[in-house]
């Protein structure tokens, strides 16, 4: 892989241990995949901060970076944390702060997009959450690769990252042309027509056809559910995304996808209301208009659930669900808007064992923790939930 002298010298540790250590991964990498140099970036958002997932090593390997006076030099956001009992939010706590210490943007989230920093068409980034990768590649049209936590902090230090994959213009076509033969409604068909493709395709860029989704909510989930199931990093609908247009060869495979196919997802999520024990929402982290949406159902049941519903969002979009009264709704109702934490990464399985959600990845990932899983719309989570 071709360094500029620039590059050679921080590589050589000429601009300190931490950003020669960062050199070295953002290298490895590249020598790995292929890359013929390194590419600047606009943005960084970093993987490995619940510390149920990185534990004392990740932490030690965070605070041993912080002290070589370790800095990020591009804008960059944190996946969401975890929660847990007090000695869990202690560490949990010392993660965030380490991550602070080197000038990271400490706002924990799967969606970094409705925060300050909106990446446009053609960015070049070193985002690390599935699911938000798929959004800006696909919805964006921006260009990242699914980083680990280590490489996208390297990025984000050296404010580069290798060229290869997704930033490279032959490796953005699509690879299977999926025809879809019925209209999802709502939420979860979208949802579950993700859970199917990902799980079907496993890696391919699908071209997709016969979609009309009422909102980019619609999409981001379509795309969370591929990324779980598969790991699809980048998805074409006709119509709808930014790159549609010069992404498929007509010569690739086609793929037809039948309501049925959609159904057999959703029946393998009926858990029994009697087994579950919350309700989960916002996976990814709900936008302001998910929000809006499940104030305005609960708001016509005659009665507060019986059992909680948590809502996961960014916190600018609590900051937003509370000047405009949504916060306030929910909580009447026994809902709570969970800020900046993911359940899905958090150690959970002492408190519950059955969950109902809207959220195919969700119910992916809580499935294979063993819960009793309710996969459903939001309306009919909200209306028929005990």
């Amino acid at each position: 892989m071709y360094l500029t002298k620039e590059e050679e010298l921080a590589l050589s540790g000429e601009y300190g241990y931490a950003v020669q250590k960062a050199m070295e991964i953002l290298v490895a990498l590249g020598d790995i995949y292929g890359a013929d140099r390194l590419i600047p970036i606009k943005g960084a958002q970093i993987a490995g901060v619940s510390y149920k997932n990185i534990g004392e090593a990740g932490l030690e390997f965070l605070r041993d970076l912080r002290d070589a006076g370790a800095k990020v030099s591009v804008y960059t956001t944190l996946n969401p944390a975890g929660v847990g009992d007090e000695e869990f939010m202690e560490k949990q706590r010392a993660v965030i702060e380490t991550y602070r210490d080197m000038g990271v943007q400490v706002t924990s989230t799967c969606t970094p997009y409705y925060g300050a920093f909106l990446p446009k068409f053609g960015d070049h980034l070193a985002w690390s959450e599935s699911s938000a990768v798929s959004f800006a590649n696909s919805i964006l049209g921006a260009r990242t690769n699914r980083e680990g936590g280590p490489s996208s902090l390297a990025a984000a230090i050296v404010g580069e990252t290798p060229n290869y994959g997704l930033h490279l213009d032959e490796n953005r076509k699509a690879t299977v042309r999926v025809e879809v033969e019925f209209e999802p409604k709502g939420l979860v068909e979208y949802s579950a027509l993700g859970y199917h493709l990902g799980r079907t395709l496993k890696n391919d860029v699908p071209y997709m056809t016969g979609l009309k989704p009422d909102g980019v909510d619609r999409l981001k989930e379509l795309g969370a559910s591929m990324a779980a199931t598969g790991s699809i990093a980048l998805y074409h609908v006709e119509g709808e995304t930014p790159e549609y247009r010069n992404a498929l060869d007509e010569s690739v495979e086609s793929l037809q996808v039948e309501k049925a196919d959609v159904e057999r997802v959703l029946e393998e999520f009926r858990a029994d209301w009697d087994d579950v024990e919350f309700i989960l929402m916002g996976c990814p982290h709900a936008s302001l208009k998910e929000v809006k949406e499940v104030a305005e159902l609960l708001a016509m049941r005659s009665r507060p659930l019986k059992i909680p519903l948590f809502i996961t969002v960014s916190r600018a979009v609590k900051a937003l669900s509370d000047a405009l009264g949504y916060t306030d709704v929910i909580e009447r109702y026994n809902g709570r808007l969970l800020q900046d934490v993911c359940l899905v990464v958090s150690d959970i399985r002492d408190w519950y064992s059955g969950v109902a959600t809207n959220s195919g990845k969700s119910a992916f990932y809580f499935r294979s923790f063993g819960f009793e899983v309710r996969l459903d719309d939001t309306e009919r989570l909200i209306k028929e939930a005990p």
